[in-house]
């Protein structure tokens, strides 16, 4: 098997493909010839020992995996050789073979191509249980999204929209923005790359125009950093802020806000959700995967690398020039 190892803190260039002996399923494990690896940001963060979790050296970055069944450990029931599966696996994406826990795997369909199921559990799975178990999205309710391009971003228009909410789409870009309205974003925000003082009243004037007096209900914010002070401030009475990651930086704001507008501001640690209520993690899943046949939802892949170039997907992600999901192949 061939494996992309951090054997070293750094960025996407301290990776190293390397030739390793296949691993044998253990106890209650698939084992799994991975077809595609979706690309997220934790990868970028875990391999510079910046993310909440740091697995020994040397591993292999790469949360979520698709691929085909083709080894089963003792103990195992309910799959087979042969079976289409995805996996959320934290890391040990980024390589050819791969054993997981059979308690982690989820079968597919086979009308779902491996791209999509490689980009489907992680996105969808974070955005899903962030506007419908911590927001309690309602329909005809606004969603405030920021970072609306990225891959979670993307996911949270899908989903809104599926859930009949009016959505406002904040990025950094023209280009970002009309591919945010292509998927379903009812209106969208430019902001500032540079978020300084007179930036953020901008950007909180630019989010007024658009929610009206009552402000937004749900802002989604997967930015952090200074652009979370101007989103929280755009809350109407008892709206809820999502806080779903900070590539900007964790933001420091001022907490009268909360007092003042009767709002939430509510924590989205998805991965610990999934294994602190599995039953609730099924019942999205199987949500998840209605919503994809009946076409409301399609990971938005805008780019594919094979497993030797992942380091530049790595790269495209870190520098937030990425649109929608980016996916590592396996041949």
């Amino acid at each position: 098997m061939q494996a992309l190892l951090s054997v070293a803190p750094g960025g996407p260039e301290t990776l190293e493909l390397t030739t390793l002996p296949n691993p044998s399923p253990g106890m209650g494990e698939l084992l799994v010839r991975v077809r595609a690896a979706g690309v997220n940001f934790p990868d970028t963060l875990m391999i510079r020992d910046l993310y909440q979790i740091k697995p020994p050296r040397p591993f292999a970055p790469g949360g979520e995996i698709a691929g085909e069944v083709i080894g089963l450990g003792e103990g195992v029931s309910g799959f087979n050789v042969g079976d289409r599966v995805l996996a959320l696996t934290g890391h040990g994406g980024f390589a050819t073979h791969l054993a997981v826990k059979a308690a982690t795997a989820v079968k597919f369909p086979s009308s779902m191509p491996f791209e999509d199921a490689a980009s489907f559990i992680f996105t969808y799975g974070t955005s899903y249980h962030a506007l419908k178990d911590r927001a309690a999205l309602q329909q005809r309710e606004t969603v405030l999204i920021l970072g609306a391009a990225g891959g979670v971003g993307t996911a949270a228009i899908e989903l809104a929209n599926a859930m009949g909410a009016r959505v406002i789409a904040a990025v950094s870009s023209q280009d970002k923005a009309d591919f945010c309205r292509q998927i379903g974003a009812d209106e969208t925000i430019i902001y500032a790359r540079d978020m300084d003082k007179p930036a953020q009243k901008a950007f909180g004037s630019d989010i007024k125009a658009l929610a009206g007096s009552q402000g937004v209900d749900v802002v989604y914010d997967a930015v952090g950093g200074a652009y979370s002070e101007p989103a929280l401030r755009s809350l109407g009475w008892k709206g809820r802020f999502l806080v779903v990651g900070f590539p900007a930086g964790i933001p420091q704001v001022p907490l009268n806000l909360p007092l003042l507008k009767g709002c939430q501001i509510v924590g989205v640690f998805w991965g610990a959700s999934v294994f602190r209520d599995p039953k609730g993690h099924g019942k999205n899943m199987k949500d998840l995967f209605g919503l994809y046949a009946k076409g409301q939802i399609k990971p938005q892949i805008s780019a594919q690398f094979p497993l030797d170039q992942a380091q530049k997907a790595l790269d495209l992600l870190a520098s937030r020039k990425a649109l929608g999901k980016i996916v590592v192949t396996m041949a």
